[in-house]
């Protein structure tokens, strides 16, 4: 398949919505997730019940978004969806909790992929299982900063594209929550539908065990070079500084090709820090051990 049918084929377009409501119950609502999706929910065709049992979370829904909590099981009474805004580690537990409750034809949504591709989500094949997750805003997004203040997760103003998966359930079950997903993670530049399976290769896979990694050891690189006498503004301002030329040219953002000096040393660096077999970190048993620690 080429990339432009592999687009075609993964890439949805914005659909026309429907003019009614769906009910979303919203658990998690007061946390870091939770306050995000609350605030994007606002103003949508969404009518959202809002469930969080700390009191410091409900405080910051009220004094924020002018929000009131309700108890949870008045919150899902009837509900058509049900977001899981909550820590990986309590997916399991709060969904085996609240599916008693559930009607036939209801959406679980959570945010990750790490539970259900862990089997943490409960055995019933009458519900639809939804996953959606942001990409965050790209390096090179011209609006991650809008006068003066940055948007570097997204969910505000700057641009972001999304992925969505759904592990069970029905065409307009996916219609329904790949909606919802750009509903909380707008504004949206691209939205891909992918395999749990798939997710799970981009996190914990490609984002956390390579990208997040890749990163912390530059910033140990960094201060090796600060330590052996370099100020450290200067250090910074040179490494982030050539972190955005470099990868500029790397993906294709500009035309261009590295120095021969600088392919030099990327022949000698890369066996001297990566190992032979680092593509293993993508074998389905790696990443299954990956999430099994995170979950």
């Amino acid at each position: 398949m080429s990339s432009d049918q592999l687009e075609a084929a993964t890439v949805r377009p914005i659909q026309e919505q429907v003019p009614m409501t769906t009910t979303i119950a919203l658990l998690g609502a007061g946390g870091k997730m939770g306050v995000r999706l609350a605030s994007n929910l606002r103003g949508s065709r969404f009518a959202v019940r809002h469930v969080e049992p700390g009191e410091a979370g409900r405080a910051r829904l009220r004094d924020e978004l002018g929000i009131e909590c309700i108890e949870r099981d008045a919150a899902l009474d009837g509900a058509a969806v049900v977001i899981l805004a909550v820590p990986d580690t309590l997916i399991g537990r709060v969904a085996a909790e609240i599916a008693p409750r559930l009607r036939p034809g209801t959406m679980v949504m959570t945010l990750d992929a790490a539970a259900p591709f862990a089997g943490h989500l409960p055995k019933r094949d009458d519900l639809a299982y939804f996953v959606a997750h942001p990409c965050h805003p790209p390096i090179f997004s011209a609006e991650l900063r809008r006068d003066g203040k940055p948007d570097f997760f997204g969910g505000g103003h700057a641009p972001q594209s999304i992925v969505s998966a759904l592990m069970q359930g029905s065409p307009a079950d996916f219609d329904l929550g790949e909606e919802i997903a750009r509903t909380i993670y707008a504004p949206i530049l691209r939205s891909y539908r992918v395999t749990v399976e798939q997710m799970a290769l981009l996190e914990p896979g490609l984002s956390e065990t390579v990208c997040a990694t890749l990163l912390c050891v530059m910033r140990d690189a960094m201060d090796e070079v600060v330590a052996r006498g370099v100020p450290r503004d200067c250090a910074r301002d040179f490494l982030l500084g050539h972190m955005t030329i470099l990868a500029a040219v790397t993906f294709g953002e500009i035309p261009g090709a590295f120095s021969d000096a600088c392919n030099k040393a990327i022949e000698f660096g890369k066996p001297r820090l990566m190992r032979d077999d680092w593509r293993a970190v993508f074998e389905r048993e790696e990443i299954a051990e990956s999430i099994r620690r995170i979950t």
